[in-house]
């Protein structure tokens, strides 16, 4: 198949090199230092104490690239309105599009988020009917422009809206699973992307204000109680919006706990002076709070938190 991944971090630029070496028509959208990096040694992977390197087509201009059969949006959140402005040339008449990201994404149960889809730019661009939903557990960083370092997991989960998946979801994860990628078709990926919802907004901005990996913020009793409390909060509203995550929050946390010592990609981003995921995770979240009349205190607190924290370093806008 012709993929084209938009955005080539950590998790885009593993997934552009393991479809690549399974022998799909693969390329991506790069910008600064990663795109003259990938043209200049390839796409490099580390995994497993390995290194290998792909030569993958590389644009920072969609329309050097032509329709694709799919394209798999792996950008912060933050990115998404150049994305609506430059991804018209990759969609044919049935290109589908895979979000495979962080937070609450701009579809979700056809909301018109105001704090994520200003406007409804987004949704204009891409219409609801084109979209595969992914969520991502796994744990990747990028040590260096254009070098992808695989730490942990493999897992992918992938559903259409509402849950009626069609044969764009079959194939891109018959793709995914042929390229490497244990992967799992759902049938309410809502309520998957709101169980993953539950570690990001709790362990991702916790973790950049304190700069505390994943695993020190379990074992200090008053940081995880604190957690604890938003994940209850964010049970809370997606509840009352009719997505039910099932899980509790020790169960969940249990989930970080399993993938050991890891850097949050917030606190990677932090310690790397770029942008912060914030609205994507916690403004989002926030604004269907507020529109099913939810009370979210302790995330609301962490909101501003991380802000204030964000913007001391000219890390949000």
């Amino acid at each position: 198949m012709k993929i084209c991944v938009y955005g080539a971090g950590a998790v885009g630029g593993l997934m552009a090199a393991w479809l690549a070496r399974a022998g799909h028509d693969v390329s991506v959208v790069a910008r600064g230092a990663a795109l003259e990096a990938i043209r200049r040694d390839g796409l490099r992977v580390r995994s497993k104490g390995a290194e290998e390197s792909f030569r993958i087509k590389a644009e920072s201009d969609p329309a050097r690239l032509g329709a694709q059969d799919y394209v798999l949006l792996t950008v912060k959140a933050q990115s998404l309105g150049a994305v609506a402005d430059s991804i018209g040339p990759l969609l044919g008449k049935d290109t589908s599009v895979v979000t495979a990201m962080n937070g609450v994404p701009w579809w979700f149960l056809n909301m018109q988020l105001e704090s994520l889809d200003p406007g409804g730019r987004l949704s204009s661009a891409i219409p609801a009917e084109r979209i595969v939903g992914c969520v991502i557990h796994l744990a990747a960083s990028t040590p260096e422009a254009g070098v992808v370092s695989h730490n942990m997991g493999t897992r992918l989960i992938v559903g259409e809206p509402g849950g009626r998946n069609t044969a764009r979801t079959r194939r891109i994860a018959d793709a995914l699973g042929g390229a490497g990628f244990e992967v799992a078709v759902s049938q309410s990926i809502e309520k998957d992307f709101w169980v993953k919802l539950l570690g990001n907004v709790s362990f991702n901005p916790v973790s950049a204000l304190t700069v505390a990996t994943a695993d020190q913020l379990i074992e200090n009793r008053e940081v995880k109680a604190y957690m604890v409390e938003i994940m209850r909060e964010v049970l809370a509203i997606g509840r009352a919006v009719g997505v039910d995550a099932d899980i509790d929050p020790e169960a969940r946390i249990d989930m970080a706990r399993a993938l050991g010592r890891f850097k949050t990609s917030m606190l990677q981003d932090l310690e790397a002076g770029k942008s912060l995921e914030i609205d994507g995770l916690l403004a989002g979240t926030l604004e269907i709070a507020r529109n099913a009349g939810v009370r979210a205190p302790f995330t609301e607190s962490l909101y501003g938190l991380i802000r204030a924290r964000a913007q001391s370093t000219g890390q949000y806008r």
